[in-house]
C-alpha cells in the first residue's frame, strides 16, 4: 500500500527520489503527458524503508539495478498540481549504477518499461537547468552542488500551472 491519501483537495504523498549523476548531467524523467521533469523516483510503501524504495521503483521504472549512495536531502515539498495542493515528504538519494547500460546514453530520450505510467526519461546538462520547467525548484541549482551531509529543506514551489 502506497503512502498517499486525500483530505479534500489536499494530498498528502510519501515519496523517494533517485539522483542519477554523470559527467555534467542529471536524469530526469516525466509523465508522457506533462510538460514539466523531475527526478525519478515513486510512493513509498507502509512499512517499506526509503532507500528501498528508490531501488525498487529504478528496477520497475527503467530495469536497472540502481545502488544507494547516500542520502541528500529529506524535502517538505508543497505544491498545486492536477486539481491538488500537495502536501510531500520526500527523500532523495544520491544513486549508482551501472554505467554501461542503455539508460546512461546521453543522445537520446528513454522509454520506461511501466506501461501504467509511460515515462520519459531524458539527460540534462547542469547548465540547462535554470530556463527548465523542473520540479522542485529548488534542484535548478542544488544539483549542481550537492551536500556532504543530508540536509533538511522545506520548500514551496509557486503556483504556475
Amino acid at each position: 500500500m502506497m503512502i498517499t491519501f486525500d483530505r479534500g483537495i489536499a494530498r498528502f504523498n510519501h515519496r523517494a527520489a533517485g539522483v542519477f549523476i554523470d559527467e555534467g548531467y542529471v536524469l530526469l524523467h516525466r509523465l508522457e503527458r506533462d510538460d514539466f521533469w523531475a527526478l525519478p523516483g515513486g510512493r513509498i510503501e507502509l512499512m517499506e524503508r526509503s532507500a528501498e524504495t528508490i531501488v525498487r521503483e529504478m528496477e520497475e521504472e527503467i530495469g536497472i539495478q540502481a545502488q544507494v549512495e547516500r542520502l541528500l536531502w529529506v524535502v517538505e515539498n508543497y505544491f498545486d498540481h492536477s486539481e491538488h495542493q500537495y502536501h510531500e515528504v520526500a527523500f532523495y538519494y544520491l544513486l549508482t549504477a551501472d554505467r554501461t547500460l542503455p539508460i546512461f546514453r546521453k543522445d537520446v530520450e528513454h522509454r520506461g518499461i511501466e506501461v501504467e505510467h509511460p515515462l520519459i526519461y531524458r539527460w540534462f546538462r547542469f547548465e540547462e537547468l535554470p530556463d527548465l520547467r523542473v520540479y522542485p525548484t529548488f534542484l535548478k541549482t542544488r544539483l549542481r552542488d550537492l551536500p556532504l551531509q543530508p540536509e533538511h529543506i522545506v520548500h514551496v514551489d509557486p503556483n504556475d500551472e
